[in-house]
């Protein structure tokens, strides 16, 4: 039987994780707890949260839905393999101990930095001291470990935001990472606001900026030990592992299909025509993975002296370009094949691609739909949310424009070619090559995966909920008739024309509606 070399290469090694409670780094530990049997200590970089230690923070991570299979599996025994390290990256020393830090310089060997700020409207200040510092000082610890094989920083396909065809090489630093750092210990948040244009230049916000200037921070090093980075585009639920559909982000299509599913979500600011660069996150794993490996093997075979900084873009717009036009009519399809038993109208998604449109179309289909809810649920004693929601989303359009009706093009021959040199073994268990991978079927499941995992109704209640959602289409076919039959009593009592000729108005009326 073949073997598998990535599982021969960390069978042994101890890991160090940051990010490790996000939707990252946990899949991370995940992977390697089940893939690789012989994996030595994982060591999580954890803070202390609302009260609770780290060690209890920890016994919350293990019951996350990610290890669902893994305990179908039985092998909930490799959890002890997991060990918290209470710090942050936004802390000077990672805010790790004395004690803490000399066990990672004497026990480490692969090191995997996710930890990031993903806000795209935190200020300056704070994505300096997350993404820039908090990888300094990650990279400042590399260098103090006695046996490090190999670094891999998780980056962004966007920090090259500024350019719309992308390669996976290293971009010329935006600024002087030294003169942004002093300016964010020097300034407060409303003095760095009134200097972002000039300092972001073509960056769309401070994350992408920020994000790039990380990138370079682990180019310094690269001469020093292997390293590796990798820029994932936006990260979506499981292709296959540990299960299809399986996420806990609402970042992206998850995020929306869990809104549309609850029949509050109506409209989408979105050009179906354009290219929209989506990636499951266990191929995203997989290709962090793989990339400590290989950063490593590159070593060895120079002789033991690091290789040049290697880039792999985890992407899909230039090798399998997934476009909404290809399955609008089916996303609809797909929601009421899995719908929620706790959905409070009949969905029905509609993209729309002119930003006033969607404004315009969001008063009539979202805010007054939503202020209506919101007093229903007060007066039932619930907490009012869908107005505060969608004001957020309001609030969130201009910066977000560039984002939603940009198409890029991530080039990554570079990481199909790494594919290709993997044996069948590896290929099959840390799959890095998704042109086999069909959107049909993937949105599918991931429609499936936003039901179970975040909207939290289990596959039991699934008949329940078509039953329900059947209910709900009465509803809103009858809500439609009495509103447009109200429409045409008001035409005929405004004008005083005849039911005839108004009833030859309600089609133009309703065309005019449908492209709201």
């Amino acid at each position: 039987m073949a073997s598998s070399p990535i599982t021969d290469f960390y069978a042994g090694r101890n890991v160090f994780i940051t990010g490790a409670t996000g939707f990252v780094g946990v899949t991370i530990v995940e992977k390697l707890l089940r893939d690789v049997p012989n994996v030595g200590t994982l060591y999580l970089l954890m803070r202390a949260k609302k009260g609770k230690s780290v060690q209890e923070r920890l016994e919350e991570l293990k019951k996350n839905s990610v290890f669902d299979k893994f305990k179908e599996l039985q092998l909930e025994s490799r959890l002890s393999k997991i060990v918290p390290i209470e710090g942050d990256v936004g802390l000077d020393h990672l805010g790790i101990s004395p004690k803490d830090r000399q066990t990672l310089i004497d026990n480490v060997n692969v090191v995997f930095h996710s930890a990031a700020t993903l806000d795209f409207f935190q200020s300056l200040k704070e994505t300096t001291n997350i993404n820039l510092r908090g990888t300094r000082r990650v990279v400042e610890l590399c260098q103090q470990i006695r046996n490090l094989d190999a670094l891999v920083h998780v980056s962004s396909a966007y920090v090259n935001a500024y350019l719309t065809k992308v390669e996976e090489k290293l971009y010329p630093s935006p600024e002087d990472p030294e003169k942004i750092i002093q300016l964010s210990e020097t300034l407060n948040d409303e003095a760095l606001k009134a200097l972002e244009p000039k300092l972001l230049k073509d960056h769309p916000n401070t994350y992408t900026f920020t994000k790039h200037l990380a990138e370079h921070e682990v180019a310094n090093v690269a001469s020093k030990f292997p390293c590796g980075i990798v820029r994932p585009s936006m990260i979506t639920a499981a292709w296959k592992e540990p299960l299809p559909g399986w996420t806990i982000s609402k970042n992206g299509p998850q995020g929306f299909f869990m809104g549309a599913s609850k029949g509050v979500l109506r409209r989408l600011p979105l050009d179906p025509s354009i290219i929209m660069d989506y990636i499951p996150i266990d191929v995203v794993v997989n290709g962090i993975i793989t990339t400590g490996y290989y950063v490593n093997a590159l070593q060895a075979k120079n002789e033991g002296r690091p290789a040049d900084l290697q880039i792999f873009h985890l992407t899909s717009s230039t090798y399998k370009p997934f476009r909404f036009e290809l399955m609008t009519d089916k996303i609809n399809s797909y929601l009421h094949d899995y719908p929620l038993n706790s959905a409070v109208w009949y969905p029905n998604l509609r993209l729309v691609k002119s930003l006033w449109v969607f404004r315009l179309s969001a008063i009539l289909f979202h805010f007054i739909p939503a202020i209506i809810l919101d007093l229903v649920t007060k007066i039932g004693g619930g907490r009012p949310i869908l107005v505060r929601l969608h004001k957020n989303v309001w609030n969130s359009l201009n910066t977000l424009e560039k984002f939603i009706f940009t198409e890029w093009h991530f080039d990554s021959k570079r990481l199909l070619a790494l594919s290709k040199t993997l044996n069948i073994v590896d290929k099959k268990k840390f799959f890095i090559d998704i042109g086999e991978l069909t959107w049909d079927e993937y949105f599918a499941n991931t429609i499936l995966g936003v039901r179970q995992y975040l909207s939290k109704e289990p596959p039991k209640n699934l008949e329940k909920a078509r039953r329900k959602d059947k209910i709900l289409l009465g509803l809103h076919v009858a809500l439609q008739l009495a509103f447009w039959y109200g429409v045409f009593k008001l035409i005929v009592c405004l004008t005083g024309i005849s039911s005839a000729k108004a009833a030859l108005v309600l089609p133009v009326l309703y065309y005019l509606f449908g492209l709201l």
